[in-house]
């Protein structure tokens, strides 16, 4: 075990009065090792507190460079990392917060091949993704290797925190058994999200996964922390271990990891390739011979428009279709080309029978039509 020297002493000295923590303590927080999914809203605060808080070793996963966009939220990235990877950018800001901390960086996505092998030399996780096959992955590699997850997610002005550990209670399956179906939960492109919560909710994954650490109060296992940011209200709903889960239940039937996308419903071709596509300089050059449909939100709208769209958001779309010329020459979009994709199937099913898919949707219009547009 590794001791701690004479400055990392001064550094943590506010930890060492601390009885719950002290000179032991910190030495177990020096010699851990904790494995960090995503360098994102979450991702951020975790790894900023996990590193001041004197965790020895931090293993970051993540694929993605630093956006613009990102800047309102990723507190671990500035502006001069724009374009640069986010596991370059996290670990100067790591190394700069605790130059005592070692960082491990895998710039690659986290899937059914490499799980295993990535989470195997960590004693907890902490999952900072956005996306439910790769939280249902992160599960099941952590129940079969009998490693702690410490779950958060956020969606606009709503968070979650929990501690899955199949050694000592539920997993992630026994709260969730399915995922929702395919589109019916926006990201936060599409749908938003504070700046702050996920600040609070990746602070709460820190103090969750510290405690563990130190195997000192009472973990979040078998409860979730509910935030309502906008009311500032938490709630704890109790949870407990499904017998029946079939990866931590008393007959499982997960044994390996398995196809997490096709699991999620997102394995099949993008819709995309179903429909029929428009590119944004064809549209630029019929915009007057199209009826044009955004099927994005409001907030969206506001911040950048294509001339002449008529706004009917996708989930009003259905219900909305007696708006819609079926004798027009129809093009629908939306930010990216994939919620607008879907809309064209179900037009298509409809009975729409002139019906074309932005592709690459308002963005792609911004880059080859009007660089002038906002990009969000």
């Amino acid at each position: 075990m590794h001791k701690l020297t004479p400055p990392e002493l001064e550094r943590y000295s506010r930890h060492l009065s601390l009885p719950e923590v002290g000179l032991e303590g910190q030495e177990k927080l020096r010699n851990a090792r904790v494995l960090v999914i995503g360098a994102g809203g979450l991702g951020s605060p975790v790894a900023l507190y996990l590193a001041a808080a004197g965790v020895g070793h931090l293993g970051l996963v993540d694929f993605d460079q630093v956006d613009i966009t990102n800047l309102q939220r990723q507190i671990i990235h500035g502006t001069k990392d724009v374009g640069r990877s986010k596991l370059l950018s996290a670990r100067e800001r790591i190394a700069d917060v605790n130059p005592f901390v070692a960082v491990e960086t895998y710039e690659t996505r986290l899937s059914s091949a490499n799980a295993m092998d990535l989470i195997g030399g960590y004693d907890v996780v902490v999952d900072g993704t956005d996306n439910f096959p790769t939280r249902y992955l992160v599960n099941d590699a952590c129940v079969l290797l009998g490693k702690p997850n410490v779950y958060g997610s956020i969606f606009r002005f709503d968070g979650q925190v929990s501690v899955f550990d199949a050694k000592r209670g539920a997993c992630y399956r026994c709260l969730y058994p399915e995922p929702p179906p395919p589109g019916s939960v926006p990201n936060c492109a599409e749908g938003g999200v504070l700046g702050i919560l996920p600040g609070i909710i990746g602070t709460l994954q820190s103090n969750e996964t510290v405690k563990l650490l130190l195997g000192i109060g009472e973990p979040l296992i078998n409860r979730l922390l509910l935030l309502d940011a906008l009311e500032m209200r938490f709630r704890e709903v109790r949870f407990g271990k499904d017998p029946a889960c079939p990866i931590c239940g008393t007959s499982s039937t997960i044994k390996t990891l398995i196809d997490y996308e096709a699991f999620c419903g997102v394995a099949a071709p993008a819709v995309s390739k179903a429909v029929r596509e428009i590119n944004a300089k064809e549209l630029a050059q019929s915009l007057d011979r199209v009826l044009l449909i955004d099927v994005r939100e409001p907030f969206e709208a506001a911040i950048a428009r294509i001339p002449g769209a008529r706004l009917i958001p996708l989930g009003e779309l259905r219900d909305r279709m007696g708006e819609i010329d079926r004798g027009a020459d129809v093009v629908v979009h939306c930010k990216s080309g994939k919620r607008s994709a879907q809309a064209a199937r179900w037009l298509e099913e409809a009975g729409f029978e002139r019906v074309r898919n932005l592709q690459g949707g308002i963005l792609a219009w911004a880059n080859d039509v009007d660089p002038s547009m906002p990009k969000y």
